[in-house]
Formats: C-alpha cells, sequence, structure tokens
C-alpha cells in the first residue's frame, strides 16, 4: 500500500490511516505461512471499526476467510476456467468458424439463438440430462412448433456434440438424443394438364429470365440453389453434360443434358453474367419469389404446390411413371445421396410395372377368346 502516516488502534495487526475527506480506511497485518499479509478491511463511512476489523483479522489467522488477495486470485483462476469451458455457446462458434462453407449456416444460427442458447448456452454436453432434453422438447411443443423444427432444433445439439467429442475438446452428452418421429415426406406432382397449362402460361411471360428458370426445374429436376448456383462454364454444350457444384450430397457432380434442357438453353439470353439465370447487376440470384408466385396463380396450380421443391418432384415422378427409367437411373438424375430418398418414387413405378403386367390378362383373354372360337368352328363342322 502506498506510504500514509499509520495511526495504531489498541488491537494487534490493526491500524488505520487519514484519508484527505476526512475519513479513514482500517488495514489489518498478519503472517500467514510465513507470509505477512496487510490488506485493507474497510472505511469508517462503510461502518467498519477497529474492533471490527480485529475480528476480520482473527479469522483470517484461522484461516476461516480468505484474503482480498487470495478471492482475487481465485476469481481470476475461475475466470480463467471458465473461459477455457466448452459450453455449447463456444462449442457452436468454433463449430461455424471450422466449417465456414457450411450449408444452412443460417438456419443453425437462428434455431441456436431461438431455442438453444437461453437454456443450454453456458452448459457443458456433459452436464446435459435425460430431463433437460425432456424440458427442451416441451417447450418447443408448446410453442405449437411442427416436429421436423423440434427434430432440427436437437439435431443442431447432437451435432455440437458429437463435434467436441470427435476433436476431442470435452465429453459428449452422455446419453443418445431421442429424435422426435417426423413423417414430412411430400411428393408434390403434376396432372398431364396441368403442366400443359403450366407451359403455356411461360410461353405468355414477358420475364424470359424466370421462364426459362422455370422450364430449366421441369426438365432437369435440379434443387433451386442448384440452378442458382449454374454458370456457363458448368454447361457442356459439345459433351451434353450439365456440372453440378456442391449439391446437397456434398461433391460436384454431372447430369446429362437433354434435348428440352438444351433448347431452353440455346435460346436463353446471355446478359454478360457468369450465372445462367442471374440476379441484380449479374450476380448470383437470391430469389425468385414473386415471379414464381405470378406464374402460379396463372397457371392455376395447388395452393398448396412449392414451385422449385414440386418441380423438381414432378421431374421425378414423369421420370417414374414412364416404366423406362429404374430407380438406380432416377436416383442418379436426382442426385440422391441415399437410394431411400428415390425410394418414395417406387410406387410410381410399381404402378406402371402393373400395368405392364396386367397386359398378359389381355393377351390370356384374346387366347382364350380365339381357342372358343376354333372351338365353336370344330363343333359346328361336325
Amino acid at each position: 500500500m502506498p506510504k500514509h502516516k499509520r495511526i495504531g488502534t489498541k488491537y494487534t495487526g490493526v491500524f488505520c490511516v487519514d484519508l484527505a475527506n476526512g475519513d479513514q480506511t482500517i488495514f489489518i497485518r498478519y503472517k500467514k505461512d510465513r507470509k505477512l499479509i496487510e490488506e485493507k478491511a474497510g472505511r469508517k463511512t462503510q461502518g467498519w471499526t477497529a474492533a471490527k476489523a480485529n475480528r476480520l483479522r482473527t479469522e483470517r489467522l484461522a484461516g476461516k476467510s480468505e484474503s482480498n488477495t487470495e478471492k482475487r486470485s481465485k476469481e481470476r483462476e475461475a475466470k480463467r476456467v471458465k473461459g477455457n469451458l466448452w459450453t455449447f455457446r463456444r462449442l457452436f462458434e468454433e463449430y461455424l468458424s471450422s466449417r465456414p462453407d457450411l450449408k444452412g449456416r443460417a438456419n443453425d444460427e437462428r434455431r441456436f439463438k431461438s431455442y438453444l442458447e437461453k437454456d443450454f448456452g453456458n452448459k457443458k454436453p456433459e452436464e446435459i440430462t435425460h430431463f433437460d432434453i425432456k424440458q427442451l422438447r416441451l417447450r418447443l411443443t408448446k410453442k405449437k412448433l411442427k416436429p421436423a423444427t423440434v427434430r432440427h432444433a436437437l439435431e443442431v445439439l447432437r451435432r455440437l456434440s458429437n463435434f467436441a467429442f470427435k476433436h476431442n475438446l470435452c465429453a459428449g452428452i452422455p446419453f443418445v438424443i431421442e429424435m422426435p418421429q417426423v413423417n414430412n415426406i411430400q411428393t408434390e406432382d403434376l396432372t398431364s394438364e396441368q403442366i400443359d397449362k403450366l407451359l403455356h402460361v411461360l410461353n405468355e411471360e414477358s420475364d424470359i429470365q424466370v421462364a426459362n428458370l422455370v422450364r430449366f426445374a421441369l426438365f432437369t429436376g435440379m434443387r433451386r440453389g442448384e440452378i442458382f448456383n449454374l454458370k456457363w462454364s458448368d454447361i457442356n454444350f459439345q459433351n451434353k453434360i450439365i456440372r453440378i457444384r456442391n449439391p446437397k450430397g456434398g461433391q460436384d457432380v454431372t447430369i446429362p443434358l437433354n434435348e428440352p434442357t438444351e433448347k431452353v438453353l440455346t435460346t436463353h439470353p446471355n446478359i454478360g453474367s457468369d450465372y445462367v439465370f442471374p440476379g441484380l447487376n449479374g450476380g448470383r440470384r437470391n430469389n425468385c419469389t414473386r415471379p414464381m408466385k405470378r406464374i402460379k396463380e396463372k397457371a392455376d396450380l395447388p395452393h398448396d404446390f412449392r414451385m422449385f421443391h414440386g418441380l423438381r418432384h414432378v421431374f421425378a415422378s414423369q421420370l417414374a411413371s414412364s416404366g423406362k427409367v429404374d430407380l438406380y437411373k432416377l436416383q442418379t438424375l436426382m442426385t440422391h445421396k441415399s437410394p431411400l430418398m428415390t425410394q418414395r418414387y417406387a410406387h410410381l413405378r410399381s404402378d406402371t410395372l402393373m400395368q405392364a403386367s396386367n397386359v398378359i390378362s389381355d393377351i390370356i383373354k384374346q387366347e382364350k377368346e380365339v381357342i372358343e372360337i376354333e372351338q365353336h368352328r370344330t363343333k359346328n363342322g361336325k
């Protein structure tokens, strides 16, 4: 402490220092572990007296309380330890920084902040209990969120736990999170009449860029993001191939450039952008919600028909129901990572195969009629 005139008291190891404002600061002095410790007890205006300071000194000597220096040291250590704790908040930040190209990043950030950060942000994975997960599911359900949304939130939690364990940052959640069952597979389709009307509306559409974009989606079955990312350099007219960059499945893939798609592209206006269907100023397109809605309404498509998702399903459904494309080829064209995704169209192919199989019934019926006629002729001939 700075050198000031010390005023002794009747208590050993207790002294005061006068302050310029008329107040006094009371100090205590003692030895602990052969080390001389001198610390401030408090000011008189704060209610401190020599007797009170002496009681504090007695506690310090008896080891019943810690010195200010020891307290500050422990606080610093606690802060250091806390800074090194792998809480879910810190894990989430580390996870995002390690995955700069993460798809669905914005969705994960929204889910974490909206559903997880408040209750789980300061917790470590190994601290999570079954009750915590149960309460989270109950809270999200009370908000009337869809089962798929609840599942997505739990997926983020599970992904962070796996990330921590995989990279040896800390222990993960000590149990398997039971995910809610979700059956939200929605396979949209259009009738031949609806497709014809849609194509007619596209022929009348004034925005050629958007009209061709819709045609392209219908003829290729490509996803919204894949179409927005498509560049002219991805189109190989000579070998009739389209390269899809970083699709949902992961690695770049190629699909055939079929005739109707090639016709769309060869007549499509190139405005000097690298992108086939550019947005404003020739950059990557971010959306086309309004023109899509306009086209959907003009074509009288179902209210719940999702344009990009729906057109992709229409593409797959038409191929599956043709009976000319097996599920393996369909999986390749749809760039499905798992055949389970393609399996949703299996019933369409089964229906077509059943129709083909039923042809035998017609053949048998015809053969039976021929036999009956021959038998009738033979009988009459006798």
